[in-house]
């Protein structure tokens, strides 16, 4: 929801040009979120769906901190002034959001190395 208000907001602004990224992080976050809900993530067990989700959390947390910045001390309109603020505010979220999700990923890492048959186990 942050990054659809992110987006409104760019669009609504001069700096019109930063409107891609969160458009692309809603986009991502909504197909993700589709992903989990129709249990996409059991069916393919190919795909590392939780270095999925911290990579989207990792990327995300840095291209809106650059992104805020940018609009914050660049353009002086309000539109561009509140995409910077809630930019800000999305880099918090996504920040918690990839501790959350780092936690999840190692001990998804481990489960699996837990699983490695006994001839290749260290003693």
């Amino acid at each position: 929801v942050l990054s659809f208000i992110i987006f409104i907001c760019y669009i609504a602004s001069l700096a019109a040009s930063f409107m891609m990224a969160p458009l692309l992080e809603f986009l991502l976050a909504l197909f993700l979120f589709f992903a989990y809900a129709s249990k996409l993530n059991e069916k393919f067990k190919g795909l590392y769906w939780p270095l999925t989700d911290f990579l989207r959390c990792v990327t995300a947390a840095i291209i809106y901190f650059a992104i805020s910045i940018a609009a914050v001390s660049k353009y002086s309109d309000g539109a561009s002034k509140a995409a910077g603020v809630f930019g800000f505010i999305a880099t918090i979220v996504f920040a918690i959001d990839f501790y959350i999700t780092f936690n999840e990923l190692v001990a998804f890492l481990k489960q699996g190395s837990s699983e490695a048959p006994e001839g290749h186990k260290s003693e």
